[in-house]
């Protein structure tokens, strides 16, 4: 009976066994750091919420959606394809209302920024998969690198509750050196807009206008938090719920 009642002691005495842990939930100040304390505290609570997130070690972040709508100008068909000897960074196609789109989020450990891997459904054939790499570095302090040395500085902004990032120069990085590309070897203008539309959605606007020929391209795709309901049938029906 002594030897039972301390081997009890002594198990008790042990730590108990952890279960499986849960995702780490980082907070991550860098985009609030950029855009300033004022800017940040006008983005609407869930956009905040979208950007705070720093992913640890083997975390990852998946918005699943749909095309709203894509358009392309002829110049714009010219852009995209000649864009496939860098990745292919821009939509090769004009899609449909409805068509199926996914955005994962993971963690660039080179450059301590995220991976953005986008993939596009097509009505038949295989998919098309985009990345690039947001990093925190150049002269604005955010770029996003889309492969073969290229990449383009992005600055921060607020525009009613939205989060728009907005081109501030193009580069190409070769043995170590950065250089600043031209404004007329540039494809334009870019501007991406994250726009809360409660629920656990938002929409995703991607602009690309050339100053001579004008915009080339436009996107609008409509996506959902991991936790928020299945895919409507109907994208554009929703966004004017």
């Amino acid at each position: 009976m002594m030897y039972e009642a301390a081997h009890r002691g002594r198990e008790a005495d042990k730590p108990e066994r952890a279960g499986p842990s849960a995702p780490t939930n980082l907070g991550d100040l860098r985009y609030r750091a950029l855009m300033g304390q004022k800017a940040w505290e006008a983005l609407a609570p869930d956009v905040r919420r979208r950007f705070s997130h720093r992913l640890a070690a083997g975390e990852s972040l998946v918005y699943s959606g749909q095309i709203v709508e894509t358009r392309l100008s002829g110049f714009g068909r010219l852009l995209v394809t000649a864009a496939r000897l860098i990745g292919g960074p821009f939509p090769l196609r004009a899609y449909g209302a409805g068509e199926p789109t996914v955005v994962t989020v993971t963690e660039d450990k080179a450059s301590q920024g995220q991976f953005w891997t986008r993939l596009y459904g097509w009505g038949r054939g295989f998919p098309q998969i985009v990345h690039s790499s947001k990093r925190f570095a150049g002269p604005t302090g955010l770029e996003e690198y889309v492969g073969c040395g290229v990449g383009v500085a992005l600055t921060l902004h607020e525009e009613g509750g939205a989060l728009v990032f907005r081109s501030a120069g193009y580069f190409l990085s070769i043995l170590g050196r950065r250089l600043r590309l031209p404004a007329w070897f540039s494809p334009g203008d870019l501007r991406v807009c994250h726009r809360d539309l409660d629920g656990g959605r938002f929409l995703f606007e991607l602009t690309l206008d050339h100053p001579r020929f004008g915009c080339l391209l436009s996107q609008t795709a409509l996506f959902r938090d991991q936790e928020a309901a299945t895919n409507p049938a109907d994208p554009a029906e929703e966004i004017r719920v």
